[in-house]
């Protein structure tokens, strides 16, 4: 068990239902145009808005801020081998960046990338580069009316895991298919996404890690992990993979990200930090070539687009993050999240995932059709209702994939308390109560980039 004492505090405000409503409007029925002040509780995302610790403020004023060779970057290149097992790193302003850091490097047009699930910013930095981005998730991973008893079997012949507990993983069976269509030289690079965001936060077995390790050698691929909330992860392997049920949280995540080329990370999920990232790995080639276009994109290699004071906070958040009192609490408070949701007959993804609750919108708002956007309607309705910003992962955030219409409740870490859990549950409930009246949305303007839309576009309510 782990408490926490508050040494800072921030005073947060309702803005009246009237200011809610004209809001609202005013961001074309976008959250993410909304102004943070217009909040009153924000689980839009866990990157990069948690509280840091005591600690992490003292190490900011440490931060050496040369140039070239810092005294911070070693100390996080220090704490990424302690934490990863990864001896070479470049430093990145945030995760998109190391992604474009590590996938421009990696891909050329025409190439094929596997992934468990790709979530938004990857799959736009793949398309970018002219690859394609194929999802290989295994059954369990958007079976709804499932998820919360058993899977069933044959979600991957090539697991001996329960699907329903590591609903994450990354599945064989259609990775297998696709190379078999594509040929194994189109696959260039395959990506493992621990925890699987997209697949509302679901858990990835170190056992499904080696076999797409033993797979990627097959075709020869780079295997790539996303390691955002590797911590996250572990504490969920030592919870339910027998083989690690006496293992620290540090053991575990050392022995799964150790079967990869590469981790591309955003310390601002379990690095406990408000903003950077990196790319990780073990190969010099590869390392060199990274430097190379970190140059040219983000700063020097020994920075990276991040002041020495982040990297001196982020090399203390990443040893936090695997601490076992730590990563216990954090789970747990997104549990206790889940229970007083389903307590308040909000229909959501089960088991509840690591950083986040996910809400099954097409449940919630069946009337609405999936064009009209159920999710993003649940969204503004949360906020309308109770100010409550969340993010809709659904049919609007993905289009042209086959996802289910779910909205994201992503809890910053070491940021809210119960009482602001209860208060979203009690909003969602009051939203289902009049969820006849609420309307479906289409959209009144969209950015040229489909895959980054939910960003920017503009919505207007559906007309009858």
């Amino acid at each position: 068990m782990v408490t926490y004492r508050s040494t800072m505090v921030e005073r947060i405000d309702l803005p009246s239902r009237e200011t809610r409503e004209r809001r609202l409007e005013e961001a074309g029925y976008n959250v993410f145009n909304l102004a943070a002040a217009d909040v009153f509780v924000d689980l839009l995302t866990d990157s990069g808005t948690g509280t840091m610790s005591n600690d992490q403020w003292a190490a900011l004023i440490r931060g050496d801020e040369s140039y070239a060779g810092s005294r911070s970057f070693e100390r996080l290149e220090s704490a990424v081998e302690e934490v990863m097992g990864f001896p070479r790193v470049v430093p990145a302003h945030q995760g998109r960046g190391a992604e474009n850091v590590l996938y421009g490097t990696l891909l050329e047009e025409g190439d094929v990338v596997l992934n468990n699930t790709h979530f938004d910013t990857t799959r736009a930095h793949v398309a970018n580069q002219g690859a394609d981005p194929v999802d290989c998730p295994v059954d369990a991973a958007f079976d709804l009316e499932s998820a919360g008893a058993d899977a069933g079997t044959g979600a991957d012949s090539d697991t001996d895991t329960n699907p329903h507990e590591f609903a994450g993983n990354f599945s064989l069976e259609r990775a297998r298919a696709v190379v078999d269509d594509v040929g194994e030289g189109a696959v260039s690079v395959v990506i493992q996404t621990i925890t699987n965001n997209s697949a509302a936060g679901q858990p990835v077995s170190v056992e499904n890690t080696c076999r797409v390790r033993r797979f990627a050698d097959e075709i020869d691929a780079t295997f790539v992990i996303d390691a955002c909330r590797f911590a996250e992860n572990a504490a969920f392997v030592r919870e339910r993979e027998n083989e690690f049920s006496d293992a620290s949280i540090d053991e575990i995540a050392r022995e799964q990200l150790g079967y990869a080329d590469a981790v591309v990370m955003s310390g601002k999920k379990d690095g406990l930090a408000n903003i950077g990232g990196f790319v990780a790995t073990t190969d010099r080639d590869l390392l060199a070539e990274c430097k190379q276009r970190a140059i040219l994109y983000e700063g020097f290699p020994t920075y990276g687009g991040m002041a020495g004071r982040d990297m001196e906070a982020m090399a203390v958040g990443l040893r936090e993050a695997v601490e076992d009192a730590y990563a216990t609490d954090r789970i747990e408070q997104v549990r206790t999240f889940g229970r007083l949701l389903e307590d308040a007959g909000v229909p959501i993804y089960t088991p509840v995932g690591g950083h986040a609750v996910y809400l099954d919108a097409a449940a919630a708002l069946p009337h609405v059709p999936s064009a009209e956007f159920p999710g993003q309607a649940l969204v503004c309705e949360l906020y309308r209702e109770g100010g409550v910003r969340g993010v809709e992962l659904g049919s609007f955030a993905f289009p042209d994939t086959d996802r289910p219409e779910l909205v994201r409740l992503a809890l910053p870490r070491r940021t809210y308390h119960r009482d602001h859990l209860e208060h979203v549950a009690e909003t969602a409930r009051a939203v289902l109560e009049k969820r006849e009246a609420v309307s479906g949305l289409e959209l009144a303007s969209e950015p040229s980039i489909p895959e980054l839309r939910h960003f920017t576009a503009e919505l207007r309510p559906v007309s009858r």
